[in-house]
């Protein structure tokens, strides 16, 4: 959302979200096509969750994978934003009727109105991420072990902190939100061995599998609080697993910032590269743990426009690029070449497996 805005599968899941949502309209499908290219007769598509495609975060990199594929492959492309989860179905029907040969849903949320339509239209390709619940022969989960690459980022939090404190909170508690706060936690953890320290973490526990969560993934009010009150406990990195509600955590440590220059705060964002989505706060993200998912989803286009549609899921993992750390950035000199080597050896000993992290969240093929 994180947001990966995160992800459920049962309905009663979606219904008790649909709780929490403002009611709405999606936005009217959007059609275009390309001037010229070989595939001008293949149609690709896509229908986001209610955070739509501008959300800096989860729905933006994947939607930038349908702009990558409108641009290489010359397809014609439809698209349709949701803004409240009663917008999924009609949004998919509404592909579905404009021919799309294949439409990606972006999150979890989809997983119910994804099933119904790849069950209702059996010629028709689908592909969700996120989500790796549906077993149907037209349909391709696009999913990712984030606790990779977020354990990374707990070893990066745990050494730069200078006030021993770190922090992580999430949107809603499920599994595609806490596998990154699980995996940040046991890189914490790691470091704290290796290093014979006792850096803390605030707001998410390994063990009892609990912690500090919004309830939603659109109120940035109490992103800001949850950061302010992370602050005022001391810790100086914080990771929110929220989607569009990290924008309060970003508002929050710069605001802090201006104060405190003297030992100032930072931001690790999640899926996309929160140094280029959020160019005004550049100067506190100290790195972000990335989803490549504008990849995946470009690859998953290539495949099906190609004839090569399969619906063995994709797993986004260190080893195949499909998850990474990303640059630091303005924090490139900040950290040490001890801790870049550290890092490195990190990635090697999970791909090896050596190093094992493992969360409820972790997708399985």
């Amino acid at each position: 959302m994180a947001f990966s805005r995160k992800h459920m599968a049962s309905a009663g899941s979606v219904l008790g979200i649909s709780a929490l949502l403002l009611a709405g309209c999606g936005a009217a499908p959007e059609e275009n096509s390309s001037a010229s290219g070989e595939n001008s007769d293949y149609k690709g598509c896509m229908v986001s969750d209610f955070g739509g495609f501008d959300d800096k975060s989860f729905n933006q990199n994947t939607h930038d994978g349908l702009k990558a594929a409108e641009e290489e492959l010359g397809m014609q492309v439809g698209e349709a934003e949701s803004t409240s989860e009663t917008d999924y179905g009609p949004n998919l029907n509404s592909m579905v009727q404009q021919g799309c040969n294949l439409t990606v849903t972006v999150g979890f949320g989809l997983a119910d109105a994804t099933k119904e339509a790849a069950a209702a239209n059996p010629d028709s390709h689908f592909a969700i991420v996120d989500d790796n619940s549906i077993q149907a022969d037209n349909v391709r989960p696009i999913v990712y072990d984030t606790a990779q690459a977020a354990f990374q980022a707990g070893y990066l939090a745990a050494a730069q902190t200078k006030t021993g404190k770190v922090a992580t909170y999430g949107g809603q508690n499920f599994p595609t939100v806490t596998i990154f706060m699980d995996g940040f936690a046991q890189g914490v953890e790691y470091y704290n061995q290796q290093n014979n320290k006792d850096v803390k973490v605030l707001g998410w526990d390994t063990k009892s599998k609990s912690g500090t969560f919004t309830g939603d993934f659109e109120d940035q009010a109490k992103g800001k609080t949850n950061t302010q009150n992370f602050l005022s406990e001391g810790a100086d990195i914080i990771m929110p697993v929220a989607g569009p509600v990290g924008g309060g955590t970003l508002e929050a440590v710069k605001e802090y910032n201006s104060s405190h220059s003297d030992k100032p705060a930072s931001v690790v964002w999640v899926d996309s590269d929160g140094f280029e989505t959020n160019p005004d706060y550049q100067d506190i993200i100290l790195t972000s743990v990335q989803k490549l998912m504008k990849e995946a989803v470009l690859d998953t286009f290539k495949q099906d426009a190609a004839g090569n549609f399969t619906n063995e899921p994709y797993i986004g993992t260190l080893e195949n690029g499909g998850v990474t750390l990303a640059p630091f950035h303005n924090f490139d000199d900040q950290v040490s070449e001890e801790t870049k080597t550290a890092l490195n050896d990190i990635k090697t000993k999970i791909i090896s497996g050596e190093i094992k992290v493992e969360t409820e969240g972790s997708p399985k093929a």
